[in-house]
């Protein structure tokens, strides 16, 4: 295809027209390469003749019934096509199946086995390898049920996008017009959008008057923008004789247009299948969720293999050889850690929602902690979302509005008077009736955001609006058109014969029909080359702040040329349209929230690079950036510098028809080269690529959004953030968060709770990971030096699943030990949740000193029953043999049943004692650094974990029926102190090693002991 639009038209032109037809309709099925390309369309350039000929349909007669179904037949109904979804069941399985979930059923279904072998070959099965195999089961199954429960969103994305769907439209067929639903739209047919309604296909306007479209949702622009039959442009998005399907008509008379695109050839559905086509971003968390589950599932197996192995070599019955490997495996499967991961989610989630920010994927919580990138929106993010009058120049000098939490009024005088009467006639606009109660800044008016923003000012520095309007009644009036650029209203005098003229519009527009301007006495003075040159300075100085800046004038009428009965006709506007007075300018821009530049400035100490991403103008979007510091003070940006001084520019404002041209290579040159960046007047593909850009330098990248148009970028992104009040519902169901406030702030406030998140997360996965080691070694031990089992596998199963989860889980609670807004983002390839330094403290250090404090408890209760360690060693065969007597040290002999409630006992002392040393555990994961008694235990949840998880230990302990089922067996009071010694050892080893790590910075300490 040729570049320029001239070149599109020719080339088309050239082709026959049923033949262009079928060519343009009938194309084959867009890749994902093709979507993320710029929108290519022509209809909006060629004559409209050509285009009516070419969909061979008629100003007068519109389409025939018989095209119309050959069309619907060749094109589809007029309706995006929803992408096939993944059936809800098999979503459960998938939870059934995922993490650890494959490893237990292995090993559960394992455990079954062995038991039917044992039955049926020896009619012998150990019940306890059967009852090992249910409860893992049960395990599978509830945990994969929970974590359905909790994650499992069905996907709405493309039901939002229906939801934009007009239910019925005005459309021309056969030479009559009639209401049709709007899904048998076809290319050609001729429609009529009147005020109000949303657009049900992509149009081309034929004709209108003042008719004004909001793409907000679609292009990112703040204010309607104006729509007429002439105005083109290369770009379909940006031509003003286009108007697309799902916007809304917000003023305005009835429009006629031609559909030109339907269905998935929208620019909608365009944006839709571009967002199902795009693959949802894995979140860091999920990253690393996948890599621990690997890691511990690797090391399990490879562990479990080994002493299958050798328990071969040493003689091992096959049989037993997989009862050791099914313990193994159990052993080192922490089966209660993802769901306690879930809740601990769950509850950051909540507290998130309490500040502001609504979470709709769990995992993405902590993704904002390791964002390194905020690629932001501007309106409504970093901005108020409502227009606002920032200045106004008059009697020769610009002033400032006065805030609206100063309630005064501006002094009079003769210049101000004049323009703010015309500011209250010259429109209209007025607030929803029963919000009188409410702060005028708060109230909600009619018309677009600018006419709101006007009559506020009006309000807040005059008075009432509705009464100067009801002594200046207006007779006649001109509304704003995209043409003449002005709008203007004859209003009655109070006490006082003759009518006056008030006018407003663009700056430029105005001054042509003035011929004179009020001074600073306020006195008409005919126009000279010093007010000129007033007036384009002024009008350069608001304009560079990026305000939209308007014009007002005024005129008395002559009362013998306009008497009371003078009929004012439209057409012959320059009866009276001339020789009027300039009164001044009014500046109003969206301002930015109060509490966004100190956001954006913690986000800088914090290490985050934040982008605006906008539809917006350039200037607009640049005076915004500097207000909030996006663009630093005194930071000169490329434009200003220009192209020979690249090297002084540290900023750069981005226009979106210039990044069109560029390569990829070019963007990341960009990203990589100037530390503040701005994009403006940006596409939804634009925004994509900025992301994906963001994302090849190895950022994790947040991205803001409330329209259509940012729904790709949202789903694209690392984490993508919806507005809560402006969002759209489209943005809402891609993103993973959602901005109740729509406050840039929030999203701070979202990073620091994600940092922490993690922080925490690790202390979890410590703490569960280091029971993992003294539920190993008993097997280990059993294998190797041939003793009776230590613990039982049911035990360790009770361990992860029962006394370990609510400990684990309140370490979500913990607060930050250090300033974690000043640490720069997590390096996800890096600092990892299951990282060297975590197992390596886990395994070698507390878990190492919890599975000795067990073998104390074993050979204690062992020796007080008879058996010194000596006496234990080989004792394994004979002790599980029901028909062999067993003699201890002192040559007592034992039957097979009081041998299995020792070894019953020896599981308990060696669960007790886990569970006792993991009190130390839980203390001591309280903190990563700071010594636990400076920290202070102001997590009151921690002492309910103590209470619940001793609680549960003795219920099990001493529970009849419970522990009969369990292999448990009771102990004696004096058996419980045992591990204390242990207890104790451990908190003085991990504050030793703490005080070491805070002693010695950057040394091998900090590198090798600070997980």
């Amino acid at each position: 295809m040729k570049g320029s639009a001239e070149d599109v038209v020719e080339e088309v032109a050239t082709i026959p027209k049923r033949k262009t037809s079928q060519r343009l309709l009938r194309r084959k099925k867009p890749t994902l390469d093709d979507l993320r390309k710029e929108m290519r369309m022509d209809e909006h350039l060629i004559p409209l003749p050509d285009l009516l000929a070419r969909f061979g349909t008629s100003l007068e007669q519109g389409l025939t019934e018989e095209q119309v179904v050959e069309l619907r037949r060749r094109d589809g109904p007029n309706a995006i096509t929803p992408p096939k979804q993944l059936p809800e069941f098999l979503k459960f399985l998938k939870n059934l199946v995922g993490g650890f979930a494959l490893l237990l059923w292995v090993a559960a279904i394992m455990s079954v086995v062995a038991y039917g072998i044992q039955q049926a070959t020896a009619n012998d099965g150990d019940v306890s390898n059967l009852f090992l195999g249910i409860v893992l089961i049960a395990v599978v199954l509830v945990t994969g049920a929970f974590t359905y429960f909790q994650e499992a969103k069905s996907a709405r994305i493309m039901k939002s996008f229906l939801k934009l769907t007009p239910e019925s439209t005005m459309v021309l067929r056969e030479g009559r017009r009639r209401p049709v639903e709007v899904d048998t739209l076809v290319v050609g047919d001729i429609v009529d959008v009147t005020f109000g309604d949303r657009l049900p296909a992509d149009i081309r306007v034929i004709k209108c008057s003042g008719f004004k479209v909001d793409n907000s949702s679609l292009t990112g622009e703040s204010e309607p923008q104006s729509r007429s039959a002439d105005g083109h442009h290369e770009n379909p998005l940006e031509s003003r004789n286009m108007a697309f399907y799902s916007t809304n008509a917000v003023e305005g008379w009835t429009c006629t247009g031609i559909v030109v695109k339907t269905g998935d050839n929208t620019a909608m559905g365009r944006i839709a299948r571009l967002t199902g086509s795009i693959p949802a971003e894995k979140t860091t968390l999920q990253l690393e969720i996948e890599h621990f589950i690997n890691l511990i599932s690797i090391f399990a197996v490879a562990v479990g293999i080994i002493f299958f192995a050798i328990a071969i070599s040493l003689g091992y019955h096959w049989l037993e050889a997989i009862v050791f490997l099914i313990g193994i495996i159990t052993a080192n499967v922490p089966e209660g850690l993802l769901p306690t991961l879930t809740v601990c989610l769950t509850l950051t989630a909540q507290r998130m929602k309490a500040k502001n920010c609504l979470v709709r994927k769990l995992e993405a919580v902590e993704t904002l902690g390791s964002t390194s990138v905020i690629c932001s929106d501007k309106t409504g993010t970093l901005t108020e979302n409502r227009m606002t009058v920032a200045h106004m120049w008059y009697e020769g000098a610009v002033h400032d509005a006065i805030p609206h939490t100063e309630r005064r009024k501006r002094p009079s005088s003769k210049g101000w008077d004049a323009l703010a009467l015309v500011v209250g006639l010259c429109s209209r606009t007025t607030f929803r009736d029963g919000e009188e109660n409410k702060k005028i800044i708060d109230r909600i008016c009619s018309g677009d955001a600018s006419e709101a923003g006007l009559l506020k000012c009006y309000e807040l520095e005059v008075g009432s609006v509705m009464e100067c309007r009801a002594r200046y009644p207006k007779i006649f009036e001109i509304p704003f058109n995209s043409t003449n650029k002005y709008q203007l209203s004859v209003h009655e005098q109070p006490n006082k014969d003759g009518y006056l003229l008030v006018i407003k519009g663009a700056p430029e527009r105005i001054l042509e029909l003035c011929t004179c301007y009020l001074d600073n006495h306020g006195k008409e003075v005919p126009m000279d080359s010093a007010f000129t040159h007033q007036f384009n300075a002024a009008y350069t100085q608001l304009g560079n702040h990026g305000e939209r800046v308007l014009g007002f004038a005024h005129k008395y009428l002559d009362v013998k040329l306009f008497p009371r009965d003078y009929l004012f006709d439209p057409d012959h506007a320059e009866r009276f349209l001339d020789d009027l007075c300039y009164v001044g300018l009014v500046s109003l821009i969206d301002p930015p929230r109060a509490a966004v530049p100190r956001a954006v400035q913690v986000c800088r100490t914090a290490g985050i690079k934040v982008i605006m991403v906008t539809g917006d103008h350039p200037l607009t979007a640049k005076a915004i950036g500097r207000k909030v510091g996006i663009i630093s003070p005194g930071v000169s940006t490329l434009d200003e510098v220009g192209e020979a001084n690249t090297h002084e520019a540290q900023a750069i404002v981005v226009h979106g028809s210039d990044l069109a041209k560029k390569q990829d290579e070019e963007l990341d040159e960009i990203l990589a080269n100037y530390p503040e960046i701005i994009f403006a007047r940006t596409s939804p593909t634009q925004k994509l690529r900025i992301v994906e850009g963001c994302q090849r330098a190895g950022w994790v990248v947040a991205v803001t959004g409330d329209g259509v148009n940012d729904a790709p970028a949202l789903r694209k992104a690392n984490i993508g953030v919806a507005m809560g009040i402006t969002g759209t519902e489209v943005a809402k169901q891609v993103s993973d968060m959602i901005l109740l406030d729509d406050n840039f702030a929030s999203i701070v406030t979202a990073v620091e709770e994600g940092r922490l998140l993690f922080d925490n997360l690790k202390k979890t996965v410590g703490y569960a990971l280091t029971a993992n080691i003294p539920e190993l070694t008993p097997f280990l031990l059993f294998i190797l030096a041939n003793v009776p089992l230590p613990l039982g596998a049911i035990a360790i199963v009770l361990i992860c699943i029962g006394t370990d989860i609510v400990p684990a889980v309140s370490l979500a609670y913990e607060t930050a030990e250090n300033k974690i807004m000043e640490r720069a983002p997590r390096n996800p390839a890096r600092d990892r949740l299951a990282s060297h330094k975590l197992l390596f403290q886990s395994y070698a250090q507390i878990g190492m000193l919890e599975a000795v404090a067990g073998f104390f408890g074993y050979f204690v209760v062992m020796g007080q029953s008879g058996f010194l360690p000596s006496t234990l060693i080989g004792l394994r065969t004979s002790w599980d043999n029901p028909a062999v007597m067993v003699q201890d040290s002192y040559g007592q002999d034992w039957g097979y049943n009081e041998r299995k409630q020792v070894e019953y006992t020896c599981y308990t002392i060696f669960f007790a004692s886990i569970v006792t040393t993991q009190w130390a555990n839980l203390i001591i994961s309280k903190t990563r650094v700071n010594s636990v008694f400076l920290q202070g235990i102001n997590n009151y949840f921690t002492f309910f974990a103590l209470m619940s998880e001793t609680c549960l230990a003795m219920v099990l302990t001493y529970c009849p029926l419970i522990n009969n089922g369990l292999t448990f067996y009771e102990l004696r009071l004096e058996w419980w102190f045992l591990p204390i010694s242990f207890v104790l050892l451990i908190l003085i080893y991990d504050e030793v090693r703490k005080l070491l790590i805070r002693r010695f910075p950057r040394t091998v300490m900090d590198r090798e002991f600070l997980y």
